[in-house]
C-alpha cells in the first residue's frame, strides 16, 4: 500500500520544463522555473528523434540551473526542452534482482530482460541510520582469506578499506572475498572499472554461483562522472534494501578513489574551488555520507562494507586515503614490495588494523595471533641486518625464533586465488606454526 501511495504521489499533474541556454564543457545551463528544480533532482533534456539526455541538478548560478549529464551531450543545443522530473531520486529493488548486472541508473545491462520493481522506493542518497538506534557489530565473519581471518578478523556490520597502489592485487583480493565470504546477499559496485575487466570479473572471479547471490552495479571508466558517482550511491541503496529484508549483506565498492575523482569532476564543473591535490570540499563531505550508510542497521540485517582505495603513487597518506582511513573501522594495507617478491595477497599485516580486534578474535587462539604479530615485528626490525649477514645466530633468542618462523609464516600468509580457508582452519594452522618451538622445548 505504501508503494502505491508513493507511486500516486509521483505522478505529475502537469509538465514543468525549462530551456537550455548554454553548454560549457560538461556543464549545462537551463533557464526556466527554478523554483521547481532542486539540487539532486532529475531533468531530462529532449534532443529530438525520441532521445533524451538524463541530467542532475548540481547547483544554481544567478537565474540559471546548473546540470551535469548521465550520458553524452551529442545533440544538445540551445533551446532544447528540459523537462523537470521528480526530486525523489531512488530505486525500487526486489529479491529478484539477485543474479543481475545493472548500470548506475538501475537499468539491466546483462541481456536477461527487464527488472521487476519492488514496492518501496530507496533513495540514492539515503541518510545513515541514527547512531543511537544502530545495533553493534555482530559475530566474526568468515572472509575465507587466512591473513584477514586471523590477524584482521572482521565482524558482521564492520567496514574495512583495502588500500593499495595500482597492480598490487586488490581486485584479485576483492574477487576472493566475493566468492568466499559468508553472506546472504552481495552487492558489488564496480566504479570506474576497466571495461575489459568486467566480464572477467563476472565469469572468472565471481562465477555463476557467486553471481546467483549478488547484484553487480557497473559504471566503466569511459562513462560520465555523474554515472560513476551514481554507481556508488546505487550500490549502497541496494545494500540497504537487502539489509532491511533482514539479510547479512556484503557490500563491496571498487573503488572509492574513483568515486572521489568523479565527485571532484562534478564539483569543479559546478565552480567549486580545488583544495587538497585538486579535490573539492564536497569530496570530503560526501565520503562520510556514503561510507556511514554501511554497517549494522536498526533491525536484524547488517551491511559489511569492503571498499578499495587506490592510493596515488603508493602514498598511503594522500588526501582521499587519509580521509577514508579515518571513517572506516579498519584498513587492509597492500604493498608493492610484498607483491614483487611473489607473495599474494600482498597484505602487510603489521601496518593493517581491524578496530574490532582483539575482541573479535577467538579467545582460545588470541595468544597465538599476538605471538605471531610479535614474531613478524621482530623479524621486520632485524630484516636488513639478517639479509646482510650482520646478525650472528644465538645473539638473541627472540630474533632466532623470528628467523625460524619467518618462512612458515610467509607460507601461511600466501594464498592462491582459488584457495579458501575457513576461520577455524586458519586459527588452527596458525597455532601449529607459532606453537612449534614451544612444543620442541
Amino acid at each position: 500500500m505504501k508503494g502505491l501511495i508513493q507511486a500516486a504521489r509521483d505522478i505529475p499533474d502537469r509538465e514543468i520544463f525549462g530551456r537550455v541556454v548554454a553548454v560549457r564543457g560538461l556543464l549545462i545551463e537551463v533557464a526556466g522555473p527554478l523554483g521547481a528544480m532542486a539540487v539532486g533532482g532529475r531533468i531530462d533534456i529532449e534532443v529530438g528523434t525520441g532521445r533524451s539526455v538524463p541530467c542532475e541538478v548540481v547547483g544554481f548560478a544567478a537565474d540559471r540551473a546548473l546540470l551535469m549529464p548521465f550520458a553524452t551531450l551529442e545533440g544538445v543545443r540551445r533551446g532544447c526542452k528540459a523537462i523537470v522530473g521528480s526530486d525523489h531520486a531512488g530505486v525500487k529493488p526486489s529479491n529478484r534482482w539477485l543474479g543481475r548486472v545493472i548500470n548506475a541508473l538501475g537499468e539491466p545491462i546483462d541481456g536477461k530482460g527487464p527488472l521487476p520493481e519492488g514496492p518501496l522506493l530507496y533513495p540514492f542518497r539515503n541518510a545513515p541510520p541514527p547512531a543511537h538506534s544502530r545495533k553493534r557489530v555482530g559475530a566474526p565473519l568468515d572472509l575465507g582469506v587466512r591473513a584477514l581471518n586471523t590477524f584482521l578478523t572482521c565482524c558482521r556490520g564492520q567496514r574495512m578499506g583495502i588500500f593499495a597502489g595500482s597492480g598490487v592485487g586488490k581486485s584479485v583480493l576483492l574477487s576472493m572475498l566475493a566468492k568466499n565470504t559468508e553472506a546472504s546477499a552481495s552487492v558489488i559496485g564496480l566504479v570506474g572499472e576497466r571495461g575489459r575487466e568486467v566480464q572477467e570479473f563476472l565469469q572468472d572471479d565471481l562465477g555463476e554461483e557467486g553471481l546467483a547471490r549478488s547484484v553487480v552495479v557497473v559504471a566503466t571508466s569511459d562513462e560520465p562522472a555523474l554515472m560513476r558517482r551514481q554507481a556508488a550511491y546505487m550500490t549502497l541503496a541496494l545494500a540497504e534494501y537487502f539489509r532491511d529484508e533482514g539479510k547479512d549483506v556484503l557490500c563491496m565498492i571498487d573503488s572509492i578513489t574513483r568515486f572521489a575523482m568523479a565527485q571532484r569532476e562534478v564539483g569543479l564543473s559546478a565552480g567549486e574551488p580545488p583544495t587538497a591535490k585538486g579535490y573539492t570540499p564536497t569530496v570530503f563531505s560526501e565520503l562520510p555520507k556514503l561510507l556511514e550508510r554501511a554497517g549494522p542497521g536498526m533491525g536484524e540485517g547488517t551491511i559489511t562494507g569492503l571498499f578499495t582505495v587506490l592510493v596515488d603513487g603508493d602514498d598511503h597518506n594522500e588526501p582521499v586515503a587519509d580521509a577514508v582511513r579515518g571513517i572506516l573501522d579498519g584498513h587492509i594495507v597492500m604493498e608493492r614490495s610484498i607483491a614483487e617478491r611473489g607473495r599474494y595477497p600482498a597484505i602487510n599485516v603489521l601496518k593493517s588494523v581491524s578496530r574490532t580486534m582483539p575482541r573479535a578474535a577467538d579467545p582460545q587462539f588470541l595468544p597465538y595471533v599476538q605471538k605471531a604479530r610479535k614474531v613478524m615485528a621482530t623479524f621486520a626490525d632485524m630484516e636488513e641486518l639478517i639479509r646482510l649477514g650482520a646478525y650472528r645466530a644465538g645473539s638473541s633468542p627472540e630474533v632466532d625464533e623470528a628467523i625460524a618462523l619467518s618462512e612458515p609464516l610467509e607460507s601461511f600468509l600466501k594464498q592462491g586465488k582459488e584457495e579458501a580457508t575457513t576461520l577455524r582452519e586458519a586459527y588452527q594452522r596458525l597455532s601449529q606454526i607459532v606453537g612449534t618451538l614451544d612444543t620442541e622445548r
